[in-house]
């Protein structure tokens, strides 16, 4: 949703997604460092470069992880609201933040071994593209910062379940 100040600014004095993307650090981390730009499947390459950051959340300790987990949620709740209202356009499709965190969560409980990831990385990109019931429905029904954000803590969600259920066969 944009602000009645957005709102009232005619199209051609909005700033180019290039300007928001490399021009705001919101439009820099919102747009996954980037990789949002990507011409193809900008939601895949989003989760690539959150890849290695796992390590990293990893080795904060469960308490930190979890901590840093929910501010970089909540970070992203503003950082997606305010990219969406400087481009005009709801849950633009470059903008990852969402898918980050997303995956963050989704590896939250696996072992930290490639092929533990690649499954998470597999299953969270699945149900996000997918959006099976209820993401589709959160997707559709919520809106703001939080509603992009919603849709992918779901999907992570779904992840968390059939890997925690891989894990106990």
């Amino acid at each position: 949703m944009m602000s009645p100040m957005e709102q009232d600014k005619p199209v051609h004095d909005r700033p180019t997604l290039k300007e928001v993307v490399f021009g705001t650090p919101s439009g820099f981390l919102a747009f996954g460092f980037g990789s949002g730009l990507s011409p193809v499947a900008p939601g895949t390459m989003g989760t690539l470069v959150s890849v290695p950051f796992v390590f990293a959340l990893q080795a904060l300790g469960p308490e930190a992880f979890w901590i840093a987990l929910v501010l970089l949620f909540l970070v992203g709740v503003s950082l997606c609201e305010n990219v969406s209202q400087k481009l005009g356009v709801h849950d633009h499709g470059g903008i990852v933040w969402d898918e980050m965190v997303g995956y963050w969560l989704a590896t939250a409980f696996v072992p930290l071994q490639w092929p533990w990831l690649l499954a998470a990385f597999v299953l969270f990109r699945f149900f996000d593209i997918l959006k099976p019931w209820p993401i589709r429905q959160l997707d559709k029904a919520v809106g703001g910062g939080f509603g992009i954000m919603i849709d992918d803590i779901a999907a992570a969600v779904f992840t968390m379940v059939i890997l925690g259920l891989v894990q106990v066969w």
